[in-house]
């Protein structure tokens, strides 16, 4: 039974620092007016928080004495996906809505 508890954590610890590498990757890829005029922070603040998220998911463990920074990194990077992420690609689209 450990063995499985182990598979399972690690499963959970690299999927969200792939969620982590996808938040960095998108941000670095939009253009740097497009954080401003969707009146968010800045590309740099951007991908400072969605780089250090994913280096923090990936260098400690779901589960153990550095679950706190790795919660940290994947509430960072949920922010970044629902949040900004939606609102750079609508002004990005010009705002319009289907």
């Amino acid at each position: 039974m450990p063995l499985l508890v182990y598979w399972i954590t690690e499963a959970i610890r690299w999927a969200g620092a792939l969620a982590g590498l996808f938040a960095f990757v998108h941000a670095l890829s939009q253009r740097a007016d497009a954080y401003t005029a969707a009146d968010r922070k800045t590309k740099p603040i951007w991908l400072a928080i969605t780089g250090g998220s994913t280096a923090a998911m990936a260098l400690f463990a779901f589960f153990g004495p550095g679950m706190i920074f790795w919660l940290a990194g994947l509430i960072a990077a949920l922010v970044y996906l629902v949040d900004v992420r939606p609102k750079l690609i609508e002004v990005q689209r010009g705002g319009q809505s289907w």
